[in-house]
Parts: structure tokens; sequence; C-alpha cells
């Protein structure tokens, strides 16, 4: 009952979390008028990733890199089978030709260099983590560089909503980091106790309700984008989301203690569902006649991660 009460306290503390951090970083990006593209494809993404980062650096100190990197790649397969998925079945999303050119490939090629870095090395020091900051330090200044005459990634509506006061903004944020901390020590102990305590690998825990439940902002912002008629912003936004996670969660997790891989099925499985997820949704976005994610192709998505979560649970 205890592992319970932990697991939905920090469930609820990471979604509330996630959910400030995201109007606050968002609120001051665009009140010191920083471009609404870098905004969708940096702040917002990063803000969203937020709850994988305190979960995964909690994992290292409990001395469990399985959680670590199990909530990394589960929550990259959720953010594309689950969350897409779910935002494509209520609103049909339109793919940008940033998504086409650029943040799709750079996904791809950032999880391929994972992968390889996974299964050469069995690690992830601080030398890889240094890399992969500086990698996605090089890719927001291109963006950011790319988009400086950009002016119209977000509606005027989604600009008003985040349109608060210096100090409302500052305060949304302080209180988000907070939820996220406590909301990440919770979830990871509870999540442990509750493997611990049924005999189920902490890999499975990690990847299916540690996963979902660091997706959650994610999901928040997607649907909320692409009711605003932003679905391009949706797609960016999760595709984003998975970039940092590598990029931005590994790397500064990295920093603070070397990730281990201490259950070969998170390379052997875990990760070759997560680029089986990945191929598939780039056939939808290069095979698509009208450049969009239709709601047939989200239900696809969200039956693989049906099956995904019951044969890793299985």
């Amino acid at each position: 009952m205890y592992a319970t009460f932990l697991l939905i306290i920090g469930l609820l503390f990471l979604y509330y979390g996630g959910d400030l951090l995201v109007k606050g970083s968002v609120g001051l990006a665009l009140r010191f008028k920083i471009s609404t593209l870098v905004v969708g494809m940096t702040i917002m993404s990063f803000s969203t990733s937020c709850p994988e980062l305190f979960v995964t650096v909690q994992a290292l100190f409990s001395e469990s890199s399985n959680i670590a990197l199990g909530n990394v790649i589960g929550s990259n397969i959720a953010n594309i089978a689950l969350v897409l998925a779910v935002t494509a079945l209520i609103f049909k999303l339109k793919i940008s030709q940033q998504t086409i050119r650029i943040d799709y490939p750079f996904m791809i090629i950032v999880t391929l260099l994972f992968g390889l870095i996974l299964y050469y090395f069995k690690q992830i020091n601080y030398i890889v983590g240094l890399f992969f900051i500086f990698s996605i330090s090089f890719f927001s200044y291109f963006l950011i560089s790319k988009s400086k005459n950009d002016d119209g990634f977000i509606s005027h509506n989604i600009n008003n909503e985040y349109k608060n006061t210096l100090l409302h903004n500052i305060v949304l944020l302080i209180l988000g980091i907070l939820l996220l901390k406590f909301g990440a020590d919770y979830l990871v102990d509870g999540a442990i106790l509750i493997a611990n305590k049924f005999g189920v690998s902490d890999r499975v825990i990690a990847v299916s309700v540690i996963a979902i439940g660091t997706s959650l902002p994610e999901l928040v912002a997607s649907v909320i984008a692409a009711y605003r008629k932003e679905s391009s912003l949706a797609i960016g936004n999760i595709i984003g989301s998975n970039i940092f996670n590598i990029l931005i969660v590994l790397g500064i997790s990295s920093l603070i203690k070397t990730i281990k891989i201490e259950d070969y099925a998170i390379l052997n499985v875990d990760y070759l569902w997560m680029m089986l997820i990945f191929i598939l949704l780039g056939i939808f976005i290069y095979c698509s006649k009208n450049q969009q994610i239709s709601r047939y192709q989200g239900g696809i998505l969200l039956l693989c991660y049906v099956y995904y979560i019951f044969s890793s649970i299985v």
C-alpha cells in the first residue's frame, strides 16, 4: 500500500510539476521575445523533458541504472506511440517542413548514435555526456539562428495563454521544479518497492509506469497545441523532447554518475522497439500524401505501444 501511495503521489507531482514548468518557461521565453519557433523546439521540449531528468538523476542516486536508461528509452517510445498517437486520434496532425527536413532526421541520427555507444561501450560516462551536451547546444544554436526571422510558430491564442507577469512566471518555474524533484523521489522509491515486492524487473517498471508518468507533460502540451490548431508544434514538441531526453537527460545525468547497462534487455529489446517505432513514424511522415499524421496511423502506433507494454510485462 505504501509503495502504491508513493507511486501515485509521484505521478501526480510530476504531472502538475511538468505543467507548471511548461507554463513558466514558455511564459518567460515569450516575455523576453525569444523566437516562438525556438520556444517550441527548445524551451518547451526541455521543460517537458524535465520529469525524465529528475527521475533519471534520482534513479542513479538510488543505484538503479536500469530505471535511468529504461525511463529515457521508455519515455521516447511513449512520446511517439502513446502521446503522438493519442493526439493524432483526437486531431489530425499536420507535418511541418522543419519536421521533415531537420527535426526527424536529427532525432534518428541521435538515436542511432545512442545505440552504438550502448552497444560498444555498455555505458554512458562523463565524456559521452559532455559530447551529448555539446551536440544539443549546437543544435539549439542552429535552431535559434535559423528562426531569427520566424514570428508565427505559436498562435496568438497560445501566446495569450502564457502571457503572465515576470514574477508569476518565475513562481510557476520554481513550483514546477520543486514538484518535479519530490515527484521523482516518490516515483522512483515507489517503483523500486513494487518491483522488489512482486518480483518485477525495475527495467519493466521503468519502461512502463515511470515512462508513462514522465511523458504526461508532453501529452498535455501536445493536446493543447493540437487543440489550438498548432499541430506542427505538437509534433515538434514530441520529437524535440525525444532529442532532449537522450542528449540532455542522459548527458547531464552521466556527468553526475556513469550510467551502465545492468539488464541487457534494455539494449536487445527496448532500444530495438524504440527504433522500430521511430522508423514507423518516419514511414508515416515521408509517405504521407497530405503531410499529416492521420487517426488511422495514430491507431496503429497506439496498438504497437499496447503490444510492447503487454509483451514487456509478460
